[in-house]
């Protein structure tokens, strides 16, 4: 609708999880940075949890874009995870290009995925499986997975697997039925919310991706606005600022105020429950970094040792 008005190639704030648009700040690089040196070393499940709209599924096409640019690396992914385990081995299955008859049965399959498994490692690849949304994982899916990364040569696994979540999966790792994967568990990150001005260099990033060539179209004062009523969660960064400019263009205006944010958040019920503290957002910050930063610490230490 505001494209031509604003100079726009395309949409600058679509809820799309558009790798083409990944900001990486501070939290989402450490983060990367952490999955791909754990990926590297070639061992073990790796966590990696943020709230609601803090940009893990576009940080989980971040990395198999990255993977898959790199030939040392086949990967297998499952965005819904809310399956039975038979269904996810045979999503796995269908991941790694195995071919079988849909009335196999599942010792067979099993079978096929461990020689797929050992073909690629024998080639020099590494295996990762990737699971998006993992909270909704089934105690007996976290089970399933538990016993594929069993699949191992002499030397090391044939699978790694990567879990993108939300907090709640936590809750699920906590059971004493589950305890078994909780220890194999070797790399965990958390996402923390961007902090004023990973928000202004955010909105500064997407709309120069988007084609804009104008002037500051969010002036700092206005930035900081949309930082502190979305609490610094990227997808309501993205709703408050696709809305502002909706209020923005209404009126013909060429750059937003902070009367088109204010008319944004009061039209935003979601804006009201991620609201916080400069002192929570702060201290969820440096729990965030200090994660990944233990876990880099960590990789480092291991592949000297190596």
């Amino acid at each position: 609708m505001y494209q031509e008005f604003f100079g726009f190639d395309e949409v600058p704030f679509s809820l799309t999880p558009d790798t083409a648009f990944y900001y990486g700040n501070p939290s989402h690089q450490e983060a990367l940075n952490t999955l791909l040196v754990a990926l590297q070393l070639g061992e073990g499940f790796i966590k990696m949890t943020g709230e609601v709209g803090t940009g893990k599924t576009l940080l989980c096409r971040k990395l198999l874009r990255e993977l898959g640019d790199d030939d040392g690396f086949v990967t297998a992914y499952i965005p819904n995870p809310a399956l039975t385990p038979t269904a996810l081995r045979y999503s796995l299955a269908d991941e790694l290009g195995v071919e079988y008859h849909r009335n196999l049965g599942q010792h067979k399959v099993m079978q096929l995925i461990n020689d797929r498994l050992v073909e690629e490692k024998a080639a020099g690849r590494k295996i990762v499986l990737i699971v998006d949304e993992a909270q909704a994982l089934p105690a007996d899916c976290l089970e399933a997975i538990r016993l594929l990364t069993n699949l191992e040569t002499e030397k090391s696994k044939l699978l790694q697997v990567v879990l993108f979540a939300q907090p709640e999966l936590d809750l699920h790792l906590a059971q004493p039925a589950v305890r078994q994967l909780r220890q194999r568990i070797t790399f965990s990150c958390c996402l923390a919310p961007m902090d004023d001005a990973a928000v202004s260099g955010y909105l500064m990033h997407r709309l120069t991706v988007a084609g804009y060539t104008g002037p500051r179209l969010f002036p700092a004062p206005v930035a900081r606005r949309i930082a502190h009523a979305s609490g610094g969660i990227p997808r309501l960064v993205n709703i408050l600022a696709h809305k502002a400019l909706l209020a923005a263009y209404g009126e013909g205006r060429a750059i937003v105020d902070r009367r088109h944010v204010d008319r944004a958040v009061a039209d935003t019920e979601s804006v009201v429950g991620h609201r916080m503290t400069v002192g929570r957002r702060i201290a969820m910050a440096l729990a965030g970094a200090m994660s990944a930063g233990a876990a880099l610490f960590g990789a480092y230490v291991i592949a000297g040792s190596g």
